[in-house]
């Protein structure tokens, strides 16, 4: 879509207050015992903290918040996988699958996160990929197109392996990511699941190995992870109050605690606020909003956000579809979020509400 560029320099919106700078509360610093760690804002992907954010590391299991996803888009959640010779006995965590068992692939996904299964990873990579070596493949394509630039996997399951690798931000950013997709949020956020046994009359009951689940108000996911190279690896999110945060922590003696407080500082010093509300007048132009702009800030940060308008081209597509251009929302130099304009009155603005 073309537009004509018009700049607006504003101090945002007239009923924005701010406070003044000497006033406004320092936002206090954070330490964990990790090794590397981040925190998120999943909503907008805004990483709130880092440290060693982008050192490549052995992630352990949580190499299968990236083997869930992709399974998720590539494959038919009504499936049956059929439990290869290749994934019977798989060392570490399993599920216990016998040579030729049946699961769909949905169920077969839960007893992958909520059981950390090895051999449920293998399975599926070789379900959906063809081969283990084909959906490994599809892992590093998947992590290419979403800028990982610091991980590179080498299997599905996570056991240590030489040039299997991530970091802590990378794998903040999928798991924002994977966490929207809802069959994907449902099952990390599942504390205990049963499924069918084909071997005896009663169920499988796979309880979750996160303990956050339990352990941390408004907590909704997503995964542990242990080798005795990696260490203790954990990562988790929650929610409150509409905003959803998701935690990472690689090689961590005191992950539940660290993951608490991580949590809990990020709530309290990067609340999700609400910038630009939709229906709201862009100041100078014959314009409303189209959407609404929401975005976790400290205090001292609201002042420094300017907007910046683009009209559309009168002959565009976008313009024929009612778009009049794209109001931006910039923060030290760098876009943090859009939201189209409309005429006033517009059928297709009314809508959208």
């Amino acid at each position: 879509m073309r537009y004509t560029v018009v700049l607006l320099v504003c101090t945002l919106l007239a009923a924005m207050v701010i406070m003044p700078a000497n006033q406004a509360m320092a936002v206090p610093s954070i330490e964990t015992n990790a090794k590397a760690s981040a925190l998120i804002d999943v909503a907008s992907g805004r990483i709130l903290y880092s440290s060693n954010g982008d050192t490549p590391m052995r992630i352990a299991s949580l190499t299968k918040i990236m083997t869930a996803i992709v399974a998720i888009e590539h494959g038919n959640l009504d499936d049956m996988v059929k439990t290869p010779k290749r994934a019977v006995g798989k060392e570490g965590s399993s599920i216990y699958l016998q040579l030729g068992e049946e699961m769909t692939l949905h169920n077969m996904l839960y007893g992958l996160m909520l059981r950390s299964g090895n051999d449920a990873a293998t399975a599926i990579a070789e379900h959906v990929g063809g081969s283990e070596e084909g959906f490994v493949h599809l892992m590093n394509e998947k992590a290419a197109l979403l800028g990982l630039a610091n991980s590179s996997y080498k299997n599905p399951h996570g056991l240590d392996e030489e040039g299997h690798y991530s970091s802590a931000n990378d794998l903040a950013k999928l798991t924002a990511y994977a966490i929207k997709n809802e069959y994907f949020a449902e099952i990390v956020r599942t504390k205990v699941k049963q499924v069918p046994n084909p071997h005896d009359s009663w169920n499988y009951a796979w309880k979750n190995k996160n303990k956050m689940l339990t352990l941390y108000e408004g907590a909704d996911g997503v995964k542990t992870g242990y080798t005795k190279k990696s260490f203790r690896c954990l990562v988790s999110s929650a929610t409150r109050a509409g905003q959803q945060l998701a935690a990472v922590t690689i090689n961590d003696g005191d992950d539940w605690n660290d993951h608490s407080q991580m949590l809990d500082w990020g709530f309290q010093y990067y609340p999700l606020q609400t910038i630009a509300s939709q229906g709201e007048a862009v100041a100078g132009y014959p314009y409303e909003l189209g959407g609404t702009f929401r975005y976790p800030l400290e205090e001292n940060e609201r002042d420094s956000i300017r907007t910046k308008l683009t009209l559309a081209d009168p002959s565009s597509m976008g313009y024929a579809l009612g778009e009049r251009g794209l109001l931006e929302f910039e923060m030290g130099g760098h876009t943090i979020g859009s939201v189209p304009v409309y005429e006033p009155g517009d059928i297709r603005l009314r809508s959208r509400k």
